[in-house]
């Protein structure tokens, strides 16, 4: 790579290494980064490394050794407004209504169709659902894609049920058929945790989701309590199901109780995590939909 570099340099070439979801290469060693930012220190090296991450704290995952050869400039995009993305579901369906489409009255009854379903409430409802998993325009794309392949080709017109059908395919069923196999405890601990989220929590670990779990049953003594071993072991059983992670890569050698984590799951997906298990008890629910966390 470095010899690459230096012909890229004499040849008066400049290389961009983009890397997409950057707090992903942040775990473990590190050694791609810093080879790849090391070998940028020569002078005559003309390239420049771009990372693309959702972790406004991606920099500060990095080891000191590599965050010595990051320039820590920073680009900061705001994710778009609901009101945003249903513009973008218009422009990027509706058919031109000028000479240059040769259907004219299939494009008015087309458009006329569109505009009546993103102006109903249903479809900015399955809208808002499709936000809470993925807010990214690469998603929505996708969502749209989804639902014109679904079209009726008889009329050739959309339906609100083609968005539904749309947002049912893109649901990230596996984590819904883990959240369905959750037992009892390790439903009460993610909603411990997403508690902690709606308090403004930055991080959070094993012992403040213990507290909170703690509190749920002071102020409701009829849900279960179980002992700080066994909520211990769901916590840790939470980990291998990947609903919840740790938060960065240091501190391996802390215990779990006082290693800091996240959830992996969004509010939707956890509403209708519970919602649909067989075992969650109706107090959970009742608490969780009394947060608003949906």
């Amino acid at each position: 790579m470095v010899a690459m570099l230096r012909e890229c340099a004499l040849a008066h070439k400049t290389v961009m290494f983009i890397l997409d979801e950057f707090d992903l290469f942040a775990q473990g060693k590190q050694r791609l980064l810093y080879n790849l930012l090391d070998a940028m220190q020569s002078v005559l090296s003309q390239a420049a490394v771009v990372g693309i991450s959702c972790r406004l704290d991606a920099d500060q995952l990095l080891e000191k050794r590599v965050r010595s050869r990051f320039s820590h400039r920073k680009l900061l995009f705001s994710p778009p407004s609901v009101e945003h993305l249903q513009r973008l579901v218009e422009h990027a369906l509706l058919l031109p209504s000028d000479s240059s489409f040769p259907h004219g009255a299939y494009a008015a009854k087309f458009n006329a169709r569109l505009v009546d379903i993103t102006e109903n409430k249903d479809f900015k409802e399955i809208l808002n659902n499709v936000v809470n998993v993925d807010l990214s325009v690469r998603r929505i794309l996708d969502f749209i894609f989804r639902a014109v392949c679904d079209i009726n080709q008889e009329s050739g017109l959309l339906s609100l049920g083609n968005f539904r059908t749309a947002f049912s395919s893109i649901q990230r069923q596996p984590k819904m058929e883990t959240l369905r196999d959750a037992s009892v405890l390790e439903l009460y601990l993610l909603v411990s945790m997403k508690r902690l989220e709606g308090k403004e929590y930055e991080s959070y670990n094993f012992n403040a989701v213990m507290k909170e779990y703690e509190d749920l049953h002071a102020a409701h003594p009829t849900c279960d309590l179980f002992s700080r071993q066994i909520c211990l072991r769901a916590f840790e059983h939470l980990l291998e199901r990947q609903l919840i992670s740790f938060a960065d890569t240091r501190g391996q050698n802390i215990a779990i109780g006082f290693r800091p984590v996240k959830l992996l799951i969004s509010s939707h997906e956890l509403h209708d995590g519970l919602r649909t298990s067989p075992v969650c008890p109706v107090v959970l629910r009742q608490w969780f939909d009394h947060e608003k966390f949906k």
